[in-house]
């Protein structure tokens, strides 16, 4: 494979290359897109809703992405980006379905909310000057370093959300745990420095399978998700309607909540976009790719809600992967859709990725998430390194993470102007990771801060 071959994403592999790729891009994403539905699940009624959620959750991946691989009319980027269900959403959800209200109104929300973001999409070109390298690059290098966090916790033994984790009885932070990590990660450079062809580029999915293979004999995989394996049927289609909720206060509500997300996952989506051909492709995305690219990001959302899928977004980890592997093959990510779609299908299949041990995963996202913020770097040289530069870098990532970390504005939701209730019903959605934070302060200061010689 020539260098050129790999950064156009036309270029077809054979199937021997593209498939093993595609599986590795959906390994990759796979305990994220399952975590989300299965948290949602217990908020909204118990574990008897986590099959069909989690069932639909897989199915609405594959589509999503499909439509952003291989598009409709302009909607879709044609660029390898991998759609899941969003994390960003879980904390708005949650404390809605906590507060009596419905899958239904979840997902009829869901459905305005990406239609908003398709329109927020059409006027991207328009709004791409304020969203230059040095924003852009920001918003990438603080996607990489709000998603590290998650690494270490996969590495550690439990998923990105310990305290809702009922697995969580192994030892978090053990040596075995810590040691197969690390494992993994040493195979993966070993495969990567020494491979050749397919060897080299599915280095991380090589090294995420001989992990799985070594923790059977160690005794690291879950036993109850091993019965699972047993238990689970060959084929099965989700059994379950949640309905659609547009009317009812608590819908409308969350209309409200999802018009902001729309926001915030179109910045999220442009920060993905510009990382996949800035590491893959070493350029900027163009106008027509973020255009379909967002509006694929919200119409993809839409259509899910449809079937009771969760909104889908962008995944950041697969940017990372585009960025370690330079295979920019639309058609790789589109193997993976269609392997997404076969684990809705078959519950066995999806059962025993499921049961990939934590750990595992944890090394192979340290390094993932590394080349994201690595890949954001690239994008912020390409304005250059100037004082000015570095001092909007500085201060937006600075405040974006820093707010992140201390609680989302804890004190000001205390000693606020505003009742406490009502600052977490707006300040969720802005402050659950630092993305919105850091690309905000980052284009705002690009505008006033004036240009060096």
């Amino acid at each position: 494979m020539e260098d050129q071959d790999l950064q156009n994403p036309e270029y077809s592999p054979p199937l021997s290359e593209g498939i093993p790729l595609g599986i590795q891009h959906v390994l990759a994403m796979f305990a994220g897109n399952v975590t989300v539905p299965l948290l949602i699940a217990l908020a909204a009624g118990g574990p008897q809703l986590i099959t069909p959620l989690v069932q639909i959750a897989l199915l609405a991946a594959g589509v999503a992405t499909l439509i952003q691989t291989i598009g409709i009319g302009p909607i879709g980027s044609r660029l390898p980006v991998v759609q899941g269900t969003s994390f960003a959403y879980v904390g708005i959800l949650i404390g809605a379905l906590k507060s009596g209200a419905t899958l239904a109104a979840v997902f009829g929300a869901s459905i305005i909310g990406g239609i908003f973001q398709m329109i927020l999409g059409f006027f991207v070109p328009q709004l791409r000057k304020y969203i230059p390298p040095i924003v852009s690059g920001v918003v990438v290098m603080t996607i990489g370093l709000t998603l590290l966090p998650v690494g270490i916790k996969y590495s550690a033994g439990c998923g990105a959300y310990p305290s809702a984790a009922s697995w969580c009885k192994t030892g978090f932070g053990s040596l075995s745990n810590w040691g197969l990590a690390l494992f993994v990660i040493i195979v993966t450079l070993l495969i990567r420095r020494y491979g050749k062809g397919i060897w080299s580029a599915a280095s991380i999915f090589f090294g995420l399978v001989i992990g799985y293979l070594v923790a059977i004999p160690l005794g690291m995989v879950n036993a109850g998700k091993v019965a699972a394996i047993g238990k689970a049927s060959w084929f099965g289609l989700p059994d379950q309607y949640f309905g659609l909720d547009f009317t009812s206060p608590a819908a409308i509500s969350l209309i409200g909540l999802m018009v902001i997300m729309a926001f915030i996952t179109t910045i999220e989506t442009v920060g993905d976009i510009s990382g996949i051909t800035m590491g893959g492709a070493n350029r900027e995305p163009t106008d027509k790719e973020l255009k379909g690219g967002i509006m694929a990001d919200g119409f993809g959302s839409a259509v899910v809600a449809l079937f009771g899928g969760l909104p889908n977004t962008s995944y950041s980890q697969n940017v990372g992967l585009v960025s370690y592997t330079k295979v920019m093959s639309r058609q790789v990510v589109s193997i993976g859709a269609v392997f997404l779609i076969l684990l809705g299908l078959i519950p066995k299949l999806a059962a025993l990725v499921a049961a990939l041990p934590y750990p595992v995963l944890g090394g192979a996202s340290v390094v993932m998430f590394g080349m994201i913020v690595s890949a954001g770097m690239k994008l912020v040289s390409h304005s250059g390194f100037s004082a000015r530069n570095m001092l909007i870098v500085a201060i937006s990532i600075g405040l974006g993470l820093g707010i992140w970390q201390v609680n989302q504005l804890a004190g000001l939701a205390k000693y606020g102007p505003f009742p406490p209730e009502v600052f977490a019903s707006w300040s969720i959605p802005l402050f659950v990771s630092g993305i919105v934070v850091s690309g905000f302060v980052a284009a705002i200061l690009n505008i006033f801060m004036p240009q060096e010689e």
